[in-house]
This record gives C-alpha cells, sequence and structure tokens, in this order.
C-alpha cells in the first residue's frame, strides 16, 4: 500500500495549482491522472486579473507572459463586408492596487505545461495514467483505488481531493450530486486549427442569420493556431471530425478559397453544461475544479474558478496536516460554495444573453469578470473589527501596492500569514505576536490608501496565506491577534 498525506485525482489546472501548493508547503501528494498525455487543446484560454496574480506568487508569472497575450478585438464580418470591429473590453491601465488589470490569453495546454514544470521545480511530479476506481474513508483517512498503468494500486492518504473534471468519478464515488442543466441543443465544434488568409490582428467572427452563436476563428496567443467555433444545428447530426469539416465551415462563412486551413490540432464537441455540486467536501474527501462546478465559456471563469478553489484549499489543507484545527477545512465549502455561485451565475447570463442576440452581448466589462472582487465577506474567517472601514474590508482580496522601496506584494506573498501594521501601536503588537510575520508598509507609500488607513492611523490587518483580510482591526490587540493567528497555522 502506498501512503502520502494528500491524493489529488486530476492532474488539470485545479489539480496541477494543489499540487504546487502543498509541495510548495513541504507536503507530501501523490497528484493521479487517468490521461497519459496531457491535455493537448486551447479551451478555457483566458486568465483573469486575479489568476495572474496567484501565479505571480506560485513563482510561474513570468513563464505565462512570455507565451500568452493580450485578447485581440473581435472583428466581425457579413456577406463579405466588416460590420463591426472592437474590443470585449477596453484595455485597463496598471495601478498601484492592481498591477494586472487586463486578462492575459493562455491555451489550456500551455498553463498545464507551465504548471507541470512547476510542479516539477518543487520536487512533485503527475502519475499517469491513473484511474481512480473507488475510495472508502474513516476518521484517520482516506483508503482509494487507482488503476496505475493496467495494474490496481491501494493507496492510503489522509485527505483526498478530486479536481478530476465535470465527469468526476471522484463526485460520483462520494454520492454528491451535480445541480444544473446541460444545454444539448447548443452543441458546436471546437478545435485548434492552423490556417492560412487571414491576420492574426483579430478575433474574426461570422455572423449567420438566425444562429444564436457565429462561427469565429481566434489567434491563439503563444501559438501558430486560431481556436475554431462551428455552432451545430438544433437535431443536426455531429460529423466525424476532420480537417475537411472545418474547412468546409469556414467557406461558408466568409466565402469559397478565402481562407486555408492547414492542419487539425485538437477537436471535440462542446454543449454548455451548467451544474454545481451540492457538497464541496465530505468528511476528509474535497472536490475543487470542474468537478465542483462546471460554466459556460462565457466570461472565462470555469479554469480560473478552479485555480482559485485551489489556491483556497492547499494552504488550509498543509496548515491542517502540520497541526493547525482540523476545523479550519470546514471553511473551505463555507467560502468556495458561494463564490461558485456567484461566478457560475455570471457566466450564465453571459451565455443567455449570446444565445438571445443581444447586441452587447460580446461585452465583458464586469469588474467581477476579473474576480478581483471576489472574496469572503460572510466567511468563517473573516473578522471586521472597524466601526467604518472606507476600504479593504476584512474578506477582500489584499491589494497590492507602491512604496519608495518597491511593490508589497512580494513581502506578503510569502505562502505564510502576514501581520500588515500600520502606525505604530499596530505595529507594537504585531512584532509582539509575530515579528517573523509583520511587516509595515512604508507611510509614503500608496499602501495606506490601497487598505483605507488614515494618515497616521492605526491600523492591523492580518493577512491569510492566500492573499486575503482575515482579520481588520484598527483597535489592535495582542491577544486577539495571536489568537487567530492560530485559526490560520499550526501551534
Amino acid at each position: 500500500m502506498r501512503e502520502t498525506e494528500v491524493l489529488i485525482v486530476g492532474a488539470g489546472p485545479a489539480g496541477l495549482v494543489l499540487a504546487c501548493e502543498l509541495a510548495r508547503r513541504g507536503v507530501g501528494a501523490v497528484l493521479v491522472e487517468r490521461d497519459a498525455v496531457p491535455f493537448a487543446g486551447g479551451r478555457g484560454k483566458g486568465l483573469q486579473p486575479r489568476t495572474l496574480e496567484v501565479f505571480e506568487d506560485m513563482g510561474v508569472l513570468d513563464r505565462a507572459l512570455a507565451f500568452g497575450g493580450a485578447y485581440p478585438p473581435l472583428r466581425a464580418e457579413v456577406d463579405g463586408e466588416v460590420v463591426f470591429t472592437g474590443h470585449m473590453s477596453e484595455p485597463r491601465e496598471a495601478t498601484p492596487d492592481v498591477p494586472y488589470p487586463n486578462g492575459l490569453m493562455l491555451p489550456q495546454w500551455r498553463t498545464g505545461l507551465i504548471l507541470r514544470e512547476r510542479l516539477k521545480e518543487l520536487g512533485g511530479a503527475v502519475t499517469s495514467p491513473a484511474e481512480f476506481v473507488g475510495l472508502a474513508q474513516d476518521a484517520e483517512g482516506v483508503t482509494a483505488v487507482v488503476n496505475v498503468d493496467g495494474t490496481e494500486q491501494t493507496i492510503r492518504a489522509r485527505y483526498l481531493v478530486g479536481t478530476d473534471g465535470g465527469s468526476s468519478a471522484v463526485r460520483r464515488a462520494l454520492g454528491v450530486s451535480f445541480v444544473g442543466e446541460t444545454h444539448e441543443e447548443e452543441r458546436s465544434l471546437i478545435a485548434d486549427v492552423r490556417a492560412e488568409g487571414l491576420d492574426r490582428d483579430h478575433w474574426h467572427v461570422w455572423p449567420r442569420g438566425g444562429d444564436a452563436f457565429p462561427i469565429g476563428l481566434c489567434p491563439l496567443a503563444g501559438t501558430d493556431t486560431f481556436q475554431m467555433m462551428v455552432p451545430l444545428a438544433p437535431g443536426a447530426p455531429v460529423p466525424e471530425m476532420s480537417l475537411g469539416v472545418f474547412q468546409d465551415a469556414v467557406d461558408a462563412a466568409a466565402g469559397p478559397g478565402r481562407i486555408r486551413l492547414t492542419g487539425l490540432v485538437w477537436s471535440s464537441v462542446f454543449r454548455p453544461n451548467i451544474r454545481m455540486a451540492e457538497r464541496f467536501a465530505v468528511g476528509r474527501v474535497f472536490l475543487a475544479g470542474d468537478a465542483a462546478h462546471v460554466h459556460s465559456p462565457a466570461g472565462g471563469q470555469g479554469l480560473n474558478t478552479g485555480v482559485q478553489d485551489a489556491y483556497n484549499l492547499g494552504w488550509k489543507l498543509a496548515a491542517v496536516l502540520r497541526g493547525a484545527d482540523p476545523g479550519l477545512l470546514d471553511s473551505y465549502e463555507a467560502e468556495r460554495q458561494p463564490v461558485a455561485a456567484r461566478v457560475l451565475g455570471l457566466s450564465t447570463a453571459l451565455h443567455a444573453k449570446a444565445r438571445e442576440g443581444g447586441a452587447d452581448a460580446h461585452r465583458r466589462d464586469d469588474p467581477e469578470l476579473q474576480q478581483l472582487v471576489l472574496g469572503y465577506p460572510d466567511g468563517p474567517l473573516t473578522v471586521e473589527r472597524r466601526e467604518a472601514p472606507a476600504a479593504a474590508h476584512a474578506g477582500d482580496r489584499a491589494p497590492d501596492a507602491v512604496a519608495p522601496g518597491g511593490r508589497l506584494f512580494p513581502l506578503i506573498h510569502t505562502g505564510s500569514p502576514v501581520l500588515l501594521a500600520f502606525g505604530p501601536n499596530a505595529r507594537m503588537v504585531a512584532e509582539k505576536v509575530a515579528p517573523e510575520l509583520t511587516v509595515a508598509p512604508d507611510p509614503d507609500g500608496t499602501a495606506p490608501t490601497a487598505y483605507g488607513v488614515a494618515p497616521g492611523a492605526d491600523a492591523l490587518f492580518v493577512l491569510r496565506p492566500d492573499g486575503y483580510i482575515g482579520l481588520a482591526t484598527d483597535t489592535p490587540d495582542p491577544a486577539e491577534t495571536a489568537a487567530y493567528l492560530t485559526l490560520l497555522t499550526a501551534p
């Protein structure tokens, strides 16, 4: 029997992020993946600003930026005439508190490779092909059966996390319902293709009368391919995937002979699947990513929400395994399920607007889509002690800031809790409780404004390892601060 502290089932982005978060904290984990070959498609191609901040903390942002790129403007054409050119959202300038205000296009296969590379650097690896068969859990841990390259193995873990996608075998083994709907009538063919005859400076779309969704060719940043979407008519049979099928579709949309497809790299049939698990945790087993919620691709929320799940769960598992109160793990479902429901509502509304032919259906201006304003204001770890906070409330994402000595993020994104102390009394309390965790922002920088602290005033923020504000107080108390830190860490 193989033993480990955490067994992760599924090596998509959520599973890989979780494995990296555990590895950076010295937690032993086994990550198993059913497929022998890593996912090779461009699906899930958008990284939101909050995910970019997470990737900076994980040490992979530079790699993502090197391979990714900005979303190109849409270029819509009807009968050979351009009828619209414009962005889904206008590019924003970076600010001291939001260093990455715009989404990044990065094909999902590239995101996976970057995260696998990071996991390897941290001493981890993916075991594949390894298919989850079943589990049994008791008060001390979980015993799972996994078919590794044709041979059944038993793995004993303290905790198990299912990140194995929308058809999650782990979720089914738990008997957790996946509530929602699948839009069988809204099928599309999706493929990564190579093409000649059109520029890579636009996302090319050809609206068709009577069709809610247009045929489109989107240049995938950092590659020589385009992602192509071809809606199928309701009731139409699914054709055998071939380059010819996609060539026929682009000929019908843009005109014969104008665009030549030269290669089919990956293809699939897509059906909008909008569902959420009734539970994100059952005993010592957790669900994250698509195993917990699946979205319409509208707004680019699915992959990003899964990354946030893993980022939330990773530090909590590590803390409990090192001696923190196991009750800390109850906060995972309490925090992530409401966020997933909210994000699911956003992506579903965008999908419905596109289906109904709304004139602004292409717009992506809602700041919630960036996931910077999503937080845990009502979460069990959120403690707000200020009577009238002006900004940066408890439960919010901790903003970045600029000081004469540099940015704040590198100081507060350490993988550990941080005491952010403004003013002499707050600094005295913080250094008394945990001097090794204390950061005192430069009063001449932008941090006081970003955190809503008046010049010279006292305020103490306990920042969680995932970069959210846990405790916020303007009357710092050593006992309360120490007790709150005990919630987040081992004694």
